[in-house]
């Protein structure tokens, strides 16, 4: 038996995901797939779509056959930490043969020669990183201009490096194969050829588009789904799940729906309290006070805080920690001791039940079926971890329109039970 994982959003699940799905079994051979999927907050900072238990239920129909939950701690993470816990709890499960990501690139060797000096250090590349830093830029951007002038040293032309490092895909693969350095894991890495459009493009484009340009197509067209070309980029299962979970009230879910809540959390929290998020340094604590203040929007207020330094997307993570309770010393304690805590099992089948059995018997940590009987753990950091994902369910169904289904705690009731397909 082979097995491989994968990770993903699934925000929503569209004919690319299906690509990449198909793609990957063919190149290594997997009899059984796992994919290791963030909940209901996703990597750019902000709440997906349609909540976890709905983009499981697709994910099950296009054939994965175990769905584990990426914690909250990690899905809103930067790409290394995202990386870091997703590659962990695949290694963490053992059984788990292949790794395979989509890239821009589709060449392992090359995202994996940038992977060895982000995983090493050597002095010339932290000197580099450290001269860029000085000159008040993202760290991201830092860390490309360092690796480039790492790699001009060593006759690799600084476009070649560049070209690498100036697409999304590439990046996380990138920090996918560190995390598996790191960690000394023995899960074989594969790439496949990232299809069609950019992962950050606002266009549909045929069968194949980009998640990004689908939730706009969905919100700019008032969730009639109606829309040729968005039909046509979404399976039929995917599309069925979304206009069912659109009718009942639950969705679409996007970050406009938290203004109120993020606004009044900050405007009545401490600068010392702001400050101990993560992510938050140089005091840009102070310039969210501010923003607060003088903004009424999460739009207006994200735009009042971006500076050089501070993307947007790490001012989202920092506003939706601030709302899911989480702070800078707990993620670190998490990081320290080994990443995620626990095993939370979203949905398998048949052959992903047979798995699971075997999972049993070679994982170190928690296999999780049912949050409550999780809530008093001998082990803190389990307890912590899940306390914050249930505080992000908690935060998260208040985007809902539809009352009935607001209700808190539903991380602990029935409907937190794994989904049998």
């Amino acid at each position: 038996m082979k097995v491989l994982g994968i990770i993903v959003e699934y925000n929503p699940f569209h004919n690319g995901h299906l690509y990449h799905l198909k793609e990957s079994i063919k190149l290594s051979g997997a009899d059984k797939v796992i994919c290791v999927m963030s909940g209901n907050f996703i990597q750019r900072g902000e709440p997906a779509i349609i909540n976890k238990w709905a983009r499981t239920k697709m994910a099950l129909s296009a054939g994965i056959d175990l769905v584990i939950e990426l914690p909250t701690v990690y899905a809103m993470a930067s790409a290394e930490y995202f990386a870091f816990g997703a590659v962990k709890l695949l290694d963490s499960l053992g059984i788990v043969d292949y790794l395979c990501f989509g890239s821009e690139c589709g060449n392992i060797h090359a995202l994996d020669r940038i992977a060895e000096v982000l995983s090493d250090e050597p002095l010339d590349y932290k000197g580099f990183l450290k001269q860029n830093l000085s000159k008040g830029l993202s760290y991201a951007r830092c860390r490309e201009l360092a690796l480039v002038q790492y790699f001009n040293e060593i006759t690799i032309p600084s476009s070649e490096t560049s070209a690498l490092l100036n697409n999304s895909n590439n990046i996380l693969g990138i920090e996918y194969l560190k995390a598996l350095k790191r960690i000394k894991s023995d899960i074989l890495p594969l790439t496949i050829t990232r299809k069609n459009n950019d992962y950050n493009s606002l266009l549909l484009s045929g069968s194949i588009s980009s998640a990004t340009a689908i939730r706009k197509s969905i919100f700019d067209n008032e969730l009639q789904m109606q829309d040729n070309e968005l039909v046509n980029s979404l399976p039929d299962f995917s599309l069925s799940t979304i206009k069912d979970e659109f009718t009942n009230g639950r969705g679409p879910i996007y970050p406009e729906k938290f203004s109120n809540i993020i606004l009044s959390i900050i405007r009545s929290s401490s600068r010392e309290h702001l400050k101990s998020l993560p992510y938050v340094s140089e005091g840009i604590e102070n310039r969210i006070k501010v923003a607060a203040e003088n903004s009424g929007t999460l739009e207006e207020l994200i735009s009042n805080i971006v500076t050089k330094r501070y993307t947007k997307t790490r001012i989202q993570r920092i506003l939706f920690s601030l709302a899911t309770g989480m702070s800078s010393s707990e993620f670190d304690s998490f990081n320290k001791h080994g990443g995620p805590q626990y095993i939370r099992v979203l949905g398998f089948s048949k052959k992903g039940q047979d798995m699971l059995s075997k999972t049993k018997k070679a994982t170190t940590i928690p296999i999780i079926m049912k949050t409550a009987d999780f809530k008093r753990s001998c082990n803190p950091l389990l307890r912590r971890m899940l306390e914050i994902e249930a505080h992000a369910t908690d935060i998260y169904v208040l985007g809902y329109d539809n009352p009935k289904f607001k209700k808190a705690g539903q991380e602990f009731t029935l409907l937190s039970r794994g989904r049998f397909l």
